[in-house]
Protein backbone atom coordinates (compact mmCIF):
# COMPACT_ATOMS: atom_id res chain seq x y z
CA UNK A 1 0.00 0.00 0.00
CA UNK A 2 1.41 3.34 -1.00
CA UNK A 3 0.83 6.34 1.21
CA UNK A 4 -0.88 9.56 -0.16
CA UNK A 5 1.24 12.05 -1.66
CA UNK A 6 1.07 14.56 0.80
CA UNK A 7 0.69 18.57 -0.49
CA UNK A 8 3.93 20.88 0.20
CA UNK A 9 4.60 24.29 0.52
CA UNK A 10 7.88 26.53 0.78
CA UNK A 11 7.22 29.27 3.40
CA UNK A 12 8.94 32.74 2.98
CA UNK A 13 11.63 31.96 5.86
CA UNK A 14 12.86 29.25 3.19
CA UNK A 15 13.35 31.96 0.89
CA UNK A 16 14.74 34.12 3.52
CA UNK A 17 17.39 31.56 4.60
CA UNK A 18 18.12 31.13 0.53
CA UNK A 19 18.61 34.32 0.06
CA UNK A 20 21.04 34.60 2.63
CA UNK A 21 22.81 31.56 1.99
CA UNK A 22 23.08 31.96 -1.70
CA UNK A 23 23.31 34.80 -4.59
CA UNK A 24 21.64 35.91 -7.20
CA UNK A 25 23.89 34.84 -9.57
CA UNK A 26 26.12 32.24 -9.78
CA UNK A 27 29.11 32.67 -7.84
CA UNK A 28 32.77 33.10 -8.89
CA UNK A 29 33.96 29.58 -6.45
CA UNK A 30 31.35 27.41 -8.14
CA UNK A 31 28.33 28.57 -5.67
CA UNK A 32 24.75 27.97 -7.63
CA UNK A 33 22.30 30.83 -7.58
CA UNK A 34 19.14 30.63 -6.15
CA UNK A 35 17.42 30.06 -9.42
CA UNK A 36 19.62 27.14 -9.87
CA UNK A 37 19.03 25.69 -6.11
CA UNK A 38 15.46 26.29 -7.10
CA UNK A 39 15.17 24.59 -9.62
CA UNK A 40 17.41 21.19 -9.14
CA UNK A 41 17.01 21.04 -5.16
CA UNK A 42 13.69 22.34 -4.12
CA UNK A 43 11.99 20.54 -5.89
CA UNK A 44 13.69 17.23 -5.40
CA UNK A 45 13.68 18.48 -1.55
CA UNK A 46 9.45 18.64 -2.01
CA UNK A 47 9.21 15.65 -4.07
CA UNK A 48 10.64 13.89 -0.85
CA UNK A 49 8.65 15.38 2.06
CA UNK A 50 5.46 15.24 -0.62
CA UNK A 51 6.25 10.90 -0.83
CA UNK A 52 8.29 10.21 2.71
CA UNK A 53 6.95 12.43 5.16
CA UNK A 54 5.97 9.92 7.39
CA UNK A 55 9.49 7.88 6.74
CA UNK A 56 11.52 11.27 7.51
CA UNK A 57 13.06 10.97 11.25
CA UNK A 58 11.30 13.18 13.62
CA UNK A 59 13.12 16.66 14.43
CA UNK A 60 11.62 16.55 18.01
CA UNK A 61 11.04 13.14 19.87
CA UNK A 62 7.42 12.00 20.53
CA UNK A 63 6.44 14.69 17.74
CA UNK A 64 6.00 13.05 14.73
CA UNK A 65 4.63 16.50 13.40
CA UNK A 66 7.61 17.64 13.27
CA UNK A 67 10.38 15.63 10.56
CA UNK A 68 14.00 16.56 9.23
CA UNK A 69 15.52 15.81 5.66
CA UNK A 70 19.35 15.51 6.13
CA UNK A 71 21.08 15.23 2.60
CA UNK A 72 22.96 15.76 0.26
CA UNK A 73 22.54 17.80 -3.18
CA UNK A 74 23.19 18.01 -6.77
CA UNK A 75 24.73 21.49 -6.62
CA UNK A 76 25.89 21.81 -3.01
CA UNK A 77 27.36 19.68 -0.51
CA UNK A 78 24.36 19.03 1.66
CA UNK A 79 21.69 20.25 3.25
CA UNK A 80 19.01 20.06 5.76
CA UNK A 81 15.34 21.11 6.20
CA UNK A 82 12.78 21.04 8.26
CA UNK A 83 9.06 20.91 7.71
CA UNK A 84 5.90 20.47 10.17
CA UNK A 85 2.55 19.76 9.37
CA UNK A 86 0.12 22.65 9.15
CA UNK A 87 -3.08 22.09 10.23
CA UNK A 88 -4.68 21.35 6.82
CA UNK A 89 -1.75 18.26 6.76
CA UNK A 90 0.01 19.62 4.11
CA UNK A 91 4.13 19.69 4.88
CA UNK A 92 5.35 23.08 5.77
CA UNK A 93 9.27 23.63 4.52
CA UNK A 94 10.01 26.32 6.98
CA UNK A 95 13.52 26.19 7.62
CA UNK A 96 16.76 25.15 4.95
CA UNK A 97 20.65 25.60 5.93
CA UNK A 98 22.87 24.94 2.98
CA UNK A 99 26.41 23.45 3.68
CA UNK A 100 28.74 25.99 1.93
CA UNK A 101 31.81 24.59 3.30
CA UNK A 102 33.45 23.37 -0.47
CA UNK A 103 33.19 26.42 -1.60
Amino acid sequence: MTAERREVRATSHVFEDLDRQLGLDRGPHGEPSRTDFQTFELLEISDTFANRFDELPQLIPGRPDYRVLIATGKLVRAYTVIAPLAPDGAVELVALDIDASAW
